[in-house]
């Protein structure tokens, strides 16, 4: 089997070199293409008024100034154009990317640029305890990764659709089990906006998000990761209301 890895914490992120190996443990065919710098947060954005550097970092392994999309881009229409990939994995993000952070995530926005090319997809993120940024253990991604994988792959994963894959933060060994679940809801979306002052006294904004869940649904990404279970969401690149559209179609019926 053909890969295609790509991340958004950038080519030296500890997370790509797990998924990396994750990724050997299933082929021996991988490739890497992610971006130079840090793109988190940057959704599902493309560079449309910027060229695209691509160097080379070693071995069916590059780097791109740009975006997990222009990534997934370059490495499926170029770098591997004679041979396209038969798997898209993103990640292994440093932080989870559940509920409303899917919207905003690099991470899966890389496996949602896989769905639209037409290769199966898998956002995988990996959580920490708060204060430990900087020293995340990637034990349970590590050890119950390609196991995960290699479930989602025989259950299937239809045109259009990806799954975002989220381990909790506990060590492998403490990993409650699997349960497929959908995209949760915070009680209320904590972004804030924080006011400091540079050394010369101007003004200058850092945006805050916060992580409280509240109390999520049972059948939740929030709820099973919280619960010490690795979340499995099923997702759609078309976002329509098709429960709505009903009622429109109605509502609208016999046009101006």
């Amino acid at each position: 089997m053909r890969i295609l890895i790509t991340n958004d914490d950038g080519i030296h992120s500890p997370g790509l070199d797990a998924l990396e190996d994750i990724a050997r443990s299933i082929s021996d065919d991988v490739w890497v293409i992610a971006p130079e710098y840090d793109q988190s947060g940057v959704a599902h954005s493309l560079s449309l008024n910027d060229p695209l550097r691509l160097r080379q970092a070693g071995e069916k392994r590059f780097a791109v100034k740009g975006t997990p999309t222009d990534c997934v881009i370059l490495g499926a229409r170029h770098v591997m154009a004679g041979s396209p990939p038969e798997l898209l994995l993103s990640g292994i993000n440093r932080g989870h990317n559940l509920a409303e952070d899917i919207t905003y995530s690099g991470t899966v926005a890389g496996a949602i640029e896989g769905a639209l090319l037409g290769i199966p997809a898998i956002a995988l993120s990996q959580g920490y305890p708060p204060g430990h940024r900087d020293d995340v253990d990637y034990s349970a991604s590590r050890t119950h990764g390609p196991r995960v994988i290699e479930r989602v792959l025989t259950a299937g994963i239809p045109s259009g659709g990806l799954v975002n894959v989220n381990f909790p933060p506990l060590p492998a060994e403490e990993i409650a089990g699997l349960r497929a679940t959908r995209q949760g809801q915070r009680s209320q979306w904590q972004a804030d906006v924080e006011q400091r002052r540079d050394g010369r006294g101007n003004p200058y904004f850092w945006l805050v998000i916060g992580h409280d869940i509240g109390d999520p649904s049972q059948d939740s990404d929030l709820k099973a990761v919280a619960e010490g279970f690795i979340s499995v969401t099923p997702l759609r690149v078309d976002m329509t209301d098709h429960d709505l559209k009903a009622r429109y179609d109605a509502a609208l019926e016999g046009g101006v």
